[in-house]
């Protein structure tokens, strides 16, 4: 698809506009200058353009701030279009002067001015001031508000006429959606990078860099996906700025977009309950998670053993609604392991979209039960296990038509779990059963 960078200054509206012509909330936005940090893409809605949200164009010549104006410039160089977005309110700064100057030498593709936050004529500065851009006619619009945007369609409509979006587009299948996710400073935007092989996502030994969750697509051993970086999560009594928090709940929100999660730990370290709590989200989602144990490569040879032998225990132990957890060991830096990783997780992913068949799941009930009677109930009667058969995908339900007794323990579920779990190999998937006190629907009336 064609490209489109939304360009300019910090605090101009950038990320809401993303937000607004996109249909998501994908971009992290905040009264704070600075808070885009790596750069951002979408889809825009009504037609078929790759959209991306570039951090705000700043002056420093190391740093967070001067990676990030890179990637900008990176963004913009490459790009089909340019919508650079100016503060209707404040009027024309130094800062816009100069970065206008820096993407005039970056492209040569068309440019939108674009002044935004002009919803309120009373408020607005000499727009006509903008001219000196070099950009031609500033076009007045609000991000928040979403007017003035038929500009917007009509400049890209003229620069592409046929990409309009169709039906046939809007019934593309969704791609499989990978998060990655962590506490700070474990390696996730180095294993993204590794993926894509290239510095799409700012790395430095500093926790918090990354802010919003960013959804890239990609195409990785033989698999068209979506990769999702997410800002590390720490310890509630550790967040104190309201950004941060910000990000961590678009983390969060990650776990319900996301059909798989890689949760990345540092292997040097011991897991922390915040990583346990991270893994129990995912699994009470019903999603499938892969535990990545980065900086393998760092760990002494003689103690990778018993770290690997304890984890599992740890994460086995912790858990009911998974039988055999994926653990692996990877490098972000080098590499070794991450290929390794995504075979195990296209595998698991097409096992989960399978149906078991019925009369299969009903032979391993019946197996299951001879060997292992139900226990009687409270009140002294029997429980007849009588039809049982798969109602869900991830994560994969079971339901089991039951008489009598209607007070399973949980420790009998726990083994017909583990038992129809193993039998039908979804030991890496996590399993529910559910019971219905009802006849079998193949009795005889």
């Amino acid at each position: 698809m064609l490209k489109l960078t939304i360009a300019g200054r910090p605090n101009t509206g950038k990320s809401t506009l993303f937000n607004a012509l996109t249909g998501t909330r994908d971009a992290l936005v905040h009264d704070r200058p600075g808070v885009t940090r790596d750069t951002i893409s979408g889809v825009l809605r009504e037609r078929n353009w790759t959209i991306f949200d570039t951090a705000g164009l700043e002056t420093a010549k190391s740093g967070i701030a001067a990676d990030s104006t890179n990637m900008a410039l990176e963004a913009i160089s490459s790009s089909d279009a340019v919508l650079f977005v100016v503060d209707g309110r404040v009027g024309l700064t130094p800062a816009d002067i100069e970065w206008a100057r820096l993407v005039r030498r970056k492209t040569k593709a068309p440019v939108l001015l674009l002044a935004n936050k002009s919803e309120s004529g009373k408020r607005m500065a000499d727009v006509h001031e903008f001219y000196k851009l070099g950009f031609g006619e500033p076009f007045l619009i609000s991000a928040e508000h979403k007017t003035g945007f038929e500009q917007i369609y009509d400049f890209l409509d003229k620069i592409a006429p046929d990409a309009q979006k169709s039906e046939a587009d809007n019934a593309i299948p969704q791609k499989l959606k990978i998060a990655i996710m962590g506490q700070p400073n474990v390696g996730k935007s180095t294993l993204v990078n590794k993926v894509l092989g290239e510095k799409r996502q700012i790395v430095i030994d500093a926790p918090g860099i990354t802010r919003d969750t960013i959804k890239i697509p990609t195409k990785f051993y033989g698999r068209d996906i979506v990769l999702m970086d997410t800002a590390g999560l720490r310890r509630k009594a550790g967040v104190t700025d309201d950004v941060e928090t910000l990000s961590a709940l678009k983390s969060l929100d990650a776990i319900e977009k996301a059909d798989v999660v890689i949760l990345v730990v540092d292997a040097t370290k011991n897991i922390e309950n915040q990583a346990l709590g991270i893994a129990a989200r995912v699994y009470d989602a019903g999603k499938i998670l892969c535990v990545a144990l980065n900086k393998w490569d760092l760990v002494e040879p003689e103690l990778r053993d018993d770290k690997l032998l304890k984890l599992k225990h740890q994460f086995t132990n912790s858990f009911h609604q998974i039988i055999k957890p994926i653990i692996l060991a990877i490098s972000a830096e080098t590499g070794t392991g991450v290929q390794n990783m995504f075979r195990r997780i296209y595998e698991q992913w097409d096992i989960s979209n399978s149906d078991a068949p019925t009369s299969l799941i009903n032979r391993i009930i019946e197996k299951l039960v001879e060997a292992r009677h139900p226990p009687m109930s409270r009140l002294k009667r029997p429980m007849k296990i009588k039809f049982a058969r798969q109602t869900g995908r991830h994560p994969m339900k079971i339901t089991i038509n039951v008489g009598g007794a209607s007070d399973i323990p949980e420790s009998y579920t726990r083994y017909l779990r583990r038992g129809l779990a193993e039998a039908l190999h979804w030991e890496h998937l996590p399993v529910v059963i559910e019971y219905k006190k009802d006849e079998n629907p193949f009795d005889e009336k």
